[in-house]
């Protein structure tokens, strides 16, 4: 074997030694001695005894060689392949739509206000006060929240109407 590898935690580990007690299970199911599989493989029977035991110093190739002598080599194509987290990771980069972006990013209603919140709900209590006695609370609160009213905006889209319709 080769360097010494960096520490695996106790529960990759245990995968690591499962793996390998499944590779034995396996070649010795289909009736092959350790010198068989490791004279197939190209790797000297102590690499195979220690893959067996799930040794983490044995290459990734060396696994795939014995997986490939035992016709197990199609399971690696299943490690990896859902991967959640990757997915979740590269939708949270993915580019988003700008429309899609302004819904996400457009603060709330209230933030939108120049009022604080408190003051937002009792212009809102003097809405339901100047209603119920017949003054246009509507308009103090555009005129105080810095809002265009309608007639504004209709000077903006077309001014000579709007000027003539006023002076008539």
């Amino acid at each position: 074997m080769a360097k010494k590898t960096a520490p695996l935690l106790p529960s990759t580990d245990e995968l690591l030694q499962q793996l390998g007690e499944r590779l034995r299970l396996a070649r010795r199911r289909r009736r092959l001695s350790a010198k068989q599989v490791s004279e197939r493989s190209g790797m000297a029977p102590m690499t195979l005894r220690s893959l067996e035991r799930g040794g983490p110093g044995v290459t990734m190739g060396a696994y795939l060689s014995v997986m490939q002598v035992l016709g197990v080599e199609k399971d690696l194509d299943l490690l990896a392949k859902a991967d959640p987290v990757g997915r979740e990771l590269q939708d949270a980069r993915m580019p988003v739509s700008r429309a899609v972006a302004r819904t996400m990013t457009s603060p709330p209603p209230e933030q939108l206000c120049s009022q604080p919140k408190k003051q937002v709900a009792s212009t809102r209590s003097n809405v339901k006060l100047t209603k119920a006695t017949g003054l246009t609370a509507e308009r103090d609160w555009i005129a105080k929240s810095g809002f265009a009213s309608s007639d504004d905006l209709a000077g903006l889209i077309d001014p000579v109407t709007s000027r003539s319709k006023k002076k008539g």
